[in-house]
Formats: structure tokens, C-alpha cells, sequence
């Protein structure tokens, strides 16, 4: 028993570096003019690039380009008729790691399209559904300079909104829209998000729709003109 007890601990959490490759699909509209607006795509949980491509295209400007990015944690959904790879963003298992990495991944994004020469850095927006909203206005807040606009779909926000020392003020145009049929989010919940949103920032707009967890036809049109403002 004495020589059990003398067994040292195990050493815990340890960690070499890895690279891994981040995905995402380009979309750049034939004869754009250099320097074009960029519009970064970010699909929920669950999701995959192409998906958030389509929505991408229903609702981006013809002459925008479109950068629609893959989340890093793939898994298998089960469908009524089998099953299918789905992406997430993040886990409960250091869940800060994914949010840099995120980050990380669109400031790449942006710097390698204008380094080409293909999109015009300071006409950057950012288009998020479900899961993508917190990690996108996580984004916003830490660096506000990186975009002009950024629409939220059906999510949710950032739960150290009040209290995180590295946000910084956010005055870009934001579009916040949810449905009053949501599955994942009560109404209460959705008030108190958009409420803490709209109390800090300048250039909020938020609409409710007759919808559940989705993105439906009249949010397209919306967001479309949004768009299409700019």
C-alpha cells in the first residue's frame, strides 16, 4: 500500500501544437470590379459552408463577393434516412481556444482576399445564423475596425457581453432578426438579448418574424436590402 501512495499524480491538460486546415468557399462574381465588398458568411450549429453559401447568395448585392467559412468541430447528425456530417464552432472543453481560433480564421480570410486584391478591407460584412450570432459579435466587439455591418439571425449574444475588459465599442450597422416561434430561444430571451444590444449599439435595427429556428423567405428580402443600403 505504501508504494501505491507513492505513486506520483498524473500531470493534467498538456498540450503540444497542431496545425489543422480551416475551410471555406469563394464566391467572386464574374467581371467584379477590384476592391469589391466582402460578405463572410458564418452557418449554425449543425451546418456546413455550402449551406450558408445558398443563404449568402439569396441575399448578397450582385457585385459582392462572398466568403462563406466551415466551423472546425465535425460530428454526425442523425436523419430519419441515415446520417450526415454537420460543423460546430464550439465545444464545452475550453470553448475560449475556438473563439480565437474563430476570430483568427476570418481576420485570415479578410487579409489574404485584400492582399489579392479582391475585396476592399474597410467594406467588410459579417452574416451569421444560430450558433455563428454570439461568435460573430464576439468578433464585432474585439475588433471593431474589421467591419462595416454585421446581421444576426436567431442567436444569441455574447454571455460576458458587461463584463469582458477586451471588448471595445462597436458603431457599425447591425441587423438583429429572430422568429417569435423559436425552439431553442424563449421570447424573454430574445427581449433581453436584443435589449442589451440595442442599449450599446448606435446603429442597431432588430426585427421579429411569424418563424421558428430558420431563416425564412421575408428575412432574406430584409436582409437583402439591408444590404443593398450599403
Amino acid at each position: 500500500m505504501a508504494e501505491y501512495n507513492s505513486i506520483k499524480a498524473p500531470e493534467t491538460d498538456l498540450s503540444v501544437k497542431a496545425e489543422i486546415n480551416l475551410y471555406y468557399d469563394l464566391y467572386v462574381p464574374e467581371n467584379v470590379r477590384p476592391h469589391a465588398p466582402l460578405l463572410i458568411a458564418v452557418h449554425g450549429y449543425g451546418a456546413h459552408k455550402r449551406y450558408m453559401m445558398r443563404e449568402a447568395l439569396a441575399v448578397a448585392p450582385e457585385d459582392w463577393v462572398i466568403a462563406s467559412v466551415q466551423a472546425p468541430h465535425q460530428h454526425f447528425s442523425k436523419l430519419d434516412t441515415g446520417y450526415r456530417i454537420g460543423f460546430g464552432w464550439l465545444t464545452d472543453h475550453k470553448p475560449e481556444e475556438y473563439v480565437a481560433l474563430h476570430h483568427k480564421f476570418l481576420l485570415d480570410v479578410i487579409e489574404k482576399l485584400s492582399n489579392d486584391g479582391i475585396i476592399d478591407r474597410e467594406q467588410v460584412y459579417l452574416y451569421g445564423f444560430s450558433q455563428a450570432c454570439a461568435l460573430n459579435f464576439r468578433f464585432a466587439f474585439t475588433y471593431p475596425d474589421a467591419m462595416r455591418g454585421i446581421i444576426g439571425v436567431c442567436g444569441g449574444i455574447p454571455g460576458d457581453l458587461e463584463t469582458n475588459p477586451v471588448y471595445k465599442p462597436f458603431d457599425a450597422d447591425t441587423f438583429y432578426l429572430y422568429g417569435d416561434d423559436d425552439e431553442f430561444y424563449t421570447q424573454q430571451k430574445f427581449t433581453a438579448f436584443e435589449q442589451k444590444l440595442r442599449g450599446r449599439l448606435p446603429n442597431f435595427r432588430s426585427k421579429q418574424y411569424a418563424s421558428k429556428h430558420e431563416i425564412t423567405e421575408e428575412m432574406r428580402g430584409d436582409i437583402k436590402k439591408f444590404l443593398a443600403e450599403k
